[in-house]
């Protein structure tokens, strides 16, 4: 009789090329997902940021507006406050022309090295009449939102 063929598998054809491009598409596609997320958290950190500054702002020319010193200096960042003493800052206050008034104009909020950092344009109203356009920079710190800076 007829001899018996022994039954083999088939070989495999093995496709090195396809594994890579879908391991590499894989992760591409991991980092898309990574950056989409960090992107709408910095859009979600913006946003919800400028109330919060225009908030401070406000409170801190409503404050330096009504002569109230002590308050508007407990609004002041820590770098701020470790350039002005309590006094000097009420002194500066009381320097004319002093600030009667206050418009904020705009608000900003963008993050700088991964913190969140606003500033607020605001239109000055002096003593006198006088009005003058200036800058507000606000900071985000452990306790809140903060003016650092020369404040006006």
């Amino acid at each position: 009789m007829g001899g018996e063929r022994s039954w083999r598998r088939p070989a495999r054809r093995r496709r090195p090329a396809r594994v890579g491009l879908l391991a590499a598409g894989a992760g591409l596609g991991f980092c898309l997902i990574g950056v989409a997320g960090l992107g709408a958290w910095n859009v979600q950190v913006v946003t919800g940021s400028s109330g919060p500054v225009r908030e401070t702002a406000d409170g801190f020319l409503r404050e330096v507006s009504a002569g109230d010193a002590d308050r508007a200096y407990g609004r002041l960042c820590a770098d701020t406050r470790s350039r002005w003493s309590a006094a000097g800052f009420a002194a500066w206050l009381r320097t004319p022309p002093q600030v009667t008034g206050y418009e904020i104009t705009d608000v900003a909020v963008a993050t700088r090295g991964g913190r969140p950092r606003g500033t607020v344009a605001v239109r000055l109203t002096r003593d006198g009449g006088g009005s003058e356009q200036r800058e507000l920079p606000v900071v985000r710190e452990a306790d809140g939102w903060r003016v650092c800076g020369d404040p006006y």
